[in-house]
């Protein structure tokens, strides 16, 4: 179960245009993920800038880096993605506010 920390860290990872595109091109990259290389290739983003937003990713536990060979794999962290929806759909989403009149 996450607890709010991780949620509130996860999600401010997720809230810049560039981080949550990134995040969504290497889900669908699935579990083989991207070289940072191709990633900016797809994006259209210059190395140093996408550098510096994986490594928020990473530190924020949506992405993992993993050396091969001479390039780093980025992949997306499926269980942390599922756990954030998770946290938020039963700590921020479930229940009825009561209607005050």
């Amino acid at each position: 179960m996450m607890e709010s920390h991780l949620a509130v860290r996860t999600l401010f990872a997720l809230a810049h245009e560039t981080r949550l595109a990134v995040f969504r091109t290497l889900v669908k990259a699935g579990p083989e993920g991207l070289p940072a290389g191709r990633l900016a290739g797809v994006l259209g983003v210059p190395l140093p800038t996408l550098s510096f937003h994986l490594k928020e990713l990473v530190n924020a536990g949506l992405v993992s880096a993993t050396p091969v060979s001479r390039f780093v794999i980025y992949r997306a962290d499926y269980a942390r993605m599922e756990a954030l929806v998770t946290y938020l759909g039963e700590k921020c989403c479930r229940g009825v506010l009561p209607v005050t009149q």
